[in-house]
């Protein structure tokens, strides 16, 4: 049994609009949920990016769902806030909350005026912000320096359990990598092989805890408004790194998408306009061995996909209920 969640993006709806999808994916089955947490969208056309932790407070006091936050510690955010934000959401809702902590896309972080470091100066700095927000969330007094600075930091209100701090990754060098520090691993819809060695990698380098994907769906009732969803709002997202990780503003990543293809969006989206195809091509990606799999409808209009799909998908999937998650 796997649990299925609802990926709320921010970059893409009003963060009101949000709340109310959310609410109504509960209520139509989900067992789950994630979020973005962007400073910048994909995309002109996409146009919100509400802040992700004030939204976040307001999803978990209203729904029983469990959720997640996509974060990258060390340039925009300083690890010390990072985890205040993880103790705070943990310590009010006890096993609901998890944070995947990543390098991040130069679109977010240059908002600093700093400049955007090489790839192996970001994860070295992602896993030093790491270690400094578990040993806050563990209640010791930190200093450091290094690529992050800290002084005298304690966190006086702390979740009695730990939140999971889970590493997203696209990479089997990554998801490897990852095993050292992580609570979990998640990552996005990929070639069926791909995601199989990734997965592999992860738990042959002793990576511990829950191993989730998201999945990106374009659904509408025929399949020329599905592949026109898919075309307006996610043909930015197809770029694989560098492109994606160093571009720096919406502006920039709809220059460079203007022409992309119809299957290069295909390759990145799931597009279906039937719902039995959309059980099937589900089902291969949960046999991958994933125990979440977060479903992001990539339009901007959320309320067709989730009430269809929780009337005619998520009881084909053998949907479970999440179990609490601890770090």
């Amino acid at each position: 049994m796997t649990v299925i969640g609802f990926h709320a993006s921010h970059e893409q709806i009003h963060p009101r609009q949000l709340l109310a999808d959310v609410q109504r994916a509960e209520q139509a089955g989900f067992t789950a949920a994630m979020c973005s947490d962007h400073f910048a969208p994909w995309s002109e056309r996409q146009g919100h990016s509400g802040f992700a932790w004030s939204w976040l407070g307001a999803a978990l006091a209203t729904t029983d769902l469990p959720f997640g936050v996509v974060n990258a510690p060390g340039q925009r955010y300083h690890p010390a806030i990072v985890a205040q934000a993880i103790a705070t959401l943990g310590a009010m809702f006890p096993g609901r909350f998890w944070a995947a902590l990543g390098s991040g896309e130069n679109m977010n972080e240059h908002i600093t005026g700093d400049a955007w470091p090489r790839k192996e100066v970001r994860q070295a700095r992602l896993e030093e912000s790491v270690s400094v927000i578990r040993r806050l969330l563990d209640g010791e007094e930190v200093s450091h320096d290094g690529l992050v600075t800290v002084d005298r930091a304690t966190l006086w209100t702390r979740p009695e359990v730990r939140p999971p701090l889970v590493a997203p990754a696209v990479s089997v060098a990554t998801a490897r990598r990852s095993a050292s520090w992580a609570d979990g691993l998640v990552t996005i819809n990929q070639p069926l092989d791909h995601l199989r060695h990734m997965v592999e990698a992860y738990r042959g380098a002793g990576g511990r805890g829950r191993v989730a994907l998201q999945v990106h769906v374009s659904w509408a009732p025929t399949e020329d408004e599905a592949v026109a969803i898919a075309m307006d709002q996610w043909r930015t997202n197809v770029f694989s790194p560098p492109v994606c990780w160093d571009l720096d503003t919406p502006e920039a990543f709809d220059e460079v998408s203007r022409d992309v293809t119809e299957q290069s969006v295909r390759d990145a989206v799931v597009v279906v306009s039937d719902t039995g195809q959309a059980v099937e091509r589900l089902g291969e990606l949960v046999d991958v061995g994933f125990d979440e799999v977060y479903l992001h409808h990539v339009g901007q209009e959320q309320a067709r996909f989730i009430d269809t799909f929780g009337e005619s998908v998520l009881p084909q999937l053998d949907v479970s209920e999440p179990e609490r998650r601890a770090g």
